[in-house]
């Protein structure tokens, strides 16, 4: 018996049945041109800063949509759909952009950062956005995309870094499967070196591109590059990530903190302004207490759950996402954890990045290599080799749901291995082709269209409507009452969030390891 089986028996059907996971989806808002909506967050929508299902991500033009913990895959899907809906019937002529990357865009400096009111916390999220544009350009921040949160009962943390290490190794897989993005709208890249290939006027792409989102005109930076995190335990990560928070850095540093005229270009001047800058395909999670550092968080209490950020949204469907996948991902997480994961190293890692920059660029070049082990290995048989591997996971997941739903999902992963023109990116350049005279931003748009009218023929009953409308209100009255109670000026607010001493001690609490569960 291989040691994933030896795992997987250990696993009863109650702590299978425990698993849980939730959905958090960006989409920019457009209007019915396809440009970015540069109107502020609906006020139908409620408070950004206090929502619980809908805020805003980088740009007030982009909505961040947020589902609970949920026990199944359909409890999950169906409330993204509820918050779709309540959504686009705020929207007005306005529509949700349905692709990662962009749509047309104005100049970078126009692009509108989100507020949040005038209360310490909102004041602090819109300076840590306006330190992005300043370190990255606003552009960047516009892609989209899908984060799946996952956990399993009983998992510590030193399982959740194992299973983070061996995601990293086949990340390739859910990019090839699911990419979405091999193309993009010229003002996306307009003024960069960004070597893709100009399909139409207007649209640039790469012809065997998977996520041209997850590649290097995605969240990239020379900075973080720079930053070697190790997954190899939550010690070490966490020793990483507080160094980058605290080390100053020198083209930061010249930036500064305020600009002449007092208002602020950043919340700090190290590598990293505050945890979320740092750009992973997957994080180790915990829920935080208010105020809290997330770094903080995990240092104290271990790992809670692990956040996948390498989706990109299907346009094809109205969501973004579909039920196929979502279980898919679980088989996948789920490998992930059981199977082996030896320590990773700086050339591994180095090698990870090239292969998820390969796949991103040319994932379904015919032949296209990937870097294993020192080795060379056609992508499509590794796919193949893990697809294979998943199968006795699907069963027990099966057996313990009482369903058929993960061995279909697997097979459906498994007829895209052998027919590459199935896979969605390939669909987008084939319907664009088709349909769209080549452009990206006619397909996108119209996908948009075709999406917003279905999703408002939907039924969505009065009672449902009067539940979101009161969430709404209430997230009003809740930002309301955090700007009255506030008492401290926002810049001894802001050195005391940023400061070492909130990012907590330099040890870990690492919850019992899966083998002794």
């Amino acid at each position: 018996m291989s040691n994933l089986q030896a795992r997987l028996a250990q696993l009863t059907p109650e702590r299978l049945k425990g698993l849980r996971r939730g959905i958090e989806k960006e989409s920019l808002r457009a209007t019915a041109e396809g440009q970015l909506a540069m109107t502020p967050h609906p006020a139908a929508l409620g408070s950004a800063l206090t929502h619980p299902h809908i805020t805003t991500d980088y740009s007030e033009s982009q909505l961040e949509l947020i589902t609970g913990v949920h026990a199944t895959p359909e409890t999950c899907l169906e409330e993204l759909m509820q918050v779709h809906q309540f959504t686009y019937r705020s929207l007005g002529e306005e529509m949700l952009w349905v692709s990662s990357m962009p749509c047309i865009l104005p100049a970078d400096e126009n692009i509108p950062i989100g507020r949040y009111g005038a209360s310490n916390v909102g004041r602090a999220k819109s300076v840590y956005r306006m330190g992005l544009a300043h370190r990255y350009g606003r552009r960047m921040q516009t892609i989209s995309g899908i984060h799946y949160n996952w956990s399993l009962p009983g998992v510590g943390s030193e399982d959740y870094f194992a299973l983070i290490r061996n995601f990293r190794r086949h990340a390739f897989l859910l990019l090839y499967l699911f990419g979405a993005s091999p193309a993009v709208c010229s003002s996306f890249v307009a003024g960069r070196d960004h070597g893709l290939q100009e399909l139409s006027p207007g649209t640039m792409y790469m012809p065997y591109g998977t996520s041209l989102r997850m590649g290097k005109l995605g969240y990239q930076s020379d900075a973080q590059a720079s930053l070697a995190v190790s997954y190899n335990g939550l010690e070490g990560y966490a020793a990483s990530l507080h160094e980058a928070l605290t080390r100053p850095y020198p083209a930061y540093e010249a930036v500064g903190i305020m600009n002449p005229g007092g208002e602020y270009n950043q919340l700090a001047t190290s590598l990293l302004q505050i945890e979320n800058e740092f750009y992973g395909t997957i994080r180790p999670k915990r829920v935080i207490h208010p105020g809290e550092r997330p770094l903080h968080a995990l240092r104290e209490r271990g790992v809670e759950y692990v956040e996948v950020r390498l989706l990109d949204l299907n346009p094809f469907v109205p969501i973004g996402i579909t039920l196929q996948t979502v279980r898919f991902l679980d088989i996948f997480l789920m490998h992930c954890l059981l199977s082996d994961s030896p320590p990773d190293t700086p050339a591994e890692i180095a090698a990870l990045g090239r292969n998820q920059h390969r796949t991103a660029a040319h994932g379904r070049e015919p032949g296209l290599l990937l870097e294993r082990d020192g080795q060379e290995v056609p992508l499509v048989q590794w796919g193949k080799e893990l697809l294979s591997a998943f199968g006795e996971i699907a069963a027990r997941l099966d057996d313990a749901l009482g369903s058929s739903d993960y061995a279909d999902a697997l097979r459906a992963a498994q007829a895209l291995m052998d027919q590459p023109d199935l896979l969605p990116s390939a669909r987008v350049l084939a319907v664009m082709e088709k349909d769209y005279g080549n452009s990206f931003c006619d397909f996108t748009r119209a996908q948009a269209m075709q999406t917003k009218s279905k999703l408002l023929s939907l039924p969505f009953g009065a009672a449902l409507a009067a539940q979101f409308a009161a969430q709404s209100e209430q997230s009003v009255r809740d930002q309301k009452a955090i700007e009255e109670s506030d008492t401290m000026p926002f810049e001894i607010y802001r050195q005391q969030y940023t400061s070492p001493e909130r990012l907590g001690l330099t040890r870990s609490a690492i919850a019992p390891s899966l083998a002794s569960v």
